[in-house]
């Protein structure tokens, strides 16, 4: 089976993953959705192969499909970059605290729900609530 999306070029710069497509397009993805190839070496980031629908690093086992490089928002943003960014939050003890499931608040960090804007103000609000816990101590 061909690739989906042939490349002709793949790169890293920036936190970021691009590639160059035989027609031209160049696309990119956050490294912050893909903690493991973020912290890669430059050489187990060289040892990739190309499937049909996508791109796997054997040495850090991560994948990358096509598909996701053509989403609207490459970059994470909202509570998506927080949990992100802060790895030491944790997401069922923030759920667990907001009395929300946490297949539900891992849903809303992964993108693949959308939290309405009053329910990411909570999320934040709780966050904070632990930071200023923290600061007590």
């Amino acid at each position: 089976m061909e690739p989906e999306m042939k490349i002709k070029q793949l790169w890293f710069d920036n936190n970021k993953v691009f590639i160059l497509t035989e027609d031209g397009k160049e696309l990119w993805q956050s490294l912050l959705w893909y903690h493991r190839l973020q912290s890669a070496t430059d050489e187990q980031r060289s040892n990739y192969n190309i499937s049909y629908s996508g791109i796997h690093w054997p040495d850090v086992d991560e994948d990358i499909s096509f598909e996701s490089f053509l989403y609207d928002s490459p970059e994470p943003s909202g509570i998506s970059r927080l949990f992100l960014t802060h790895p030491e939050l944790n997401v069922s003890a923030v759920a667990r605290r907001m009395g929300i499931q946490q297949s539900l608040l891992a849903a809303y960090i992964s993108g693949a729900k959308k939290p309405s804007p009053v329910r990411e103000n909570e999320i934040k609000d709780t966050v904070r609530q632990i930071g200023r816990t923290l600061l007590k101590v």
